[in-house]
């Protein structure tokens, strides 16, 4: 992946936070079964060298562990933490295994849709808006209170 509008629309998909790392998973549903990945590492992690470094080794877990574990027909976005860099490369292995298996687990099971809010019939629980005793006359003969800096005695 290259274009940055690939790695927008994978930041709306799925992640999956480890120490090292975020991985993001997102289906592109264009009838496409290849597994494309993009990688990045921001300056806060550190200079050039560390940011390629860092960037060298998911290439590499992205190579060895995507087309075992991948999903096909989806974007897998490496983002890299601080803690990428000095961690070991088997542990980053685990967790890279371990964050695609959350992943297609959480595509596997069912979204629960919540109920809607406010779709069904006013059970007259809820807070009105006006005061109790409030009719429509009496709130327009209440004035606003004056603004800061304003006078009081003019209006």
């Amino acid at each position: 992946m290259v274009r940055r509008a690939d790695f927008l629309a994978a930041n709306r998909g799925r992640r999956a936070p480890m120490p090292g790392f975020v991985l993001l998973v997102r289906e592109r549903g264009d009838d496409d079964p290849a597994m494309r990945y993009g990688i990045t590492v921001t300056k806060k992690v550190g200079g050039a060298v560390i940011r390629n470094r860092m960037k060298r080794r998911f290439r590499v877990l992205a190579r060895e562990l995507l087309p075992l574990h991948g999903i096909a027909g989806a974007d897998h976005v490496l983002i890299g933490r601080d803690g990428g860099i000095e961690r070991d490369f088997s542990l980053l292995r685990a967790e890279l295994a371990k964050a695609l298996g959350k992943v297609m687990k959480r595509e596997a099971a069912p979204h629960r849709s919540s109920p809607a809010r406010g779709g069904g019939p006013r059970s007259g629980g809820g807070v009105s808006p006006h005061r109790e005793g409030d009719t429509p006359s009496s709130r327009a003969s209440r004035a606003p209170p004056p603004l800061p800096g304003e006078d009081e005695d003019r209006s």
